[in-house]
């Protein structure tokens, strides 16, 4: 059993910074893949960010140079770093990440999901 424990949510006014957070916990052998998605009202889920176990980013095009994905092994945690926001950032945030348990299973694992409302 694997979960994900996502935080940082919240109200931020336009041009405003939030920091994401989202922690595995469980039977965790290794953490491939880790990233964030995002779900606005009456839309499709779709990707922001992801990352490799080796750290290599990738991003949606709309986020470029506003948002930053990390991680930290030890902590088996992935952030969202988001600056520059606009109007349409708003959404709930769904982390995910690609988990190796100790009994050998290959899950994909999401978090509950963290709103971010960006509002003046």
């Amino acid at each position: 059993q694997v979960q994900l424990v996502e935080s940082g949510g919240g109200l931020v006014q336009p041009g405003g910074s939030l920091r994401l957070s989202c922690a595995a916990s469980g039977s965790i052998l290794s953490i491939n893949a880790m990233g964030w998605y995002r779900q606005a009202p009456g839309k499709e889920r779709e990707l922001v960010a992801t990352i490799t176990s080796a750290g290599t980013p990738t991003y949606a095009d709309s986020m470029k140079g506003r948002f930053t994905i990390s991680r930290d092994n030890a902590k088996s945690t992935v952030y969202l770093q988001m600056n520059s926001l606009k109007p349409e950032d708003a959404a709930v945030y769904y982390c995910n990440m690609k988990v190796v348990s100790f009994a050998s299973r290959f899950l994909v694992v999401w978090g509950q999901g963290t709103l971010v409302t960006v509002s003046s």
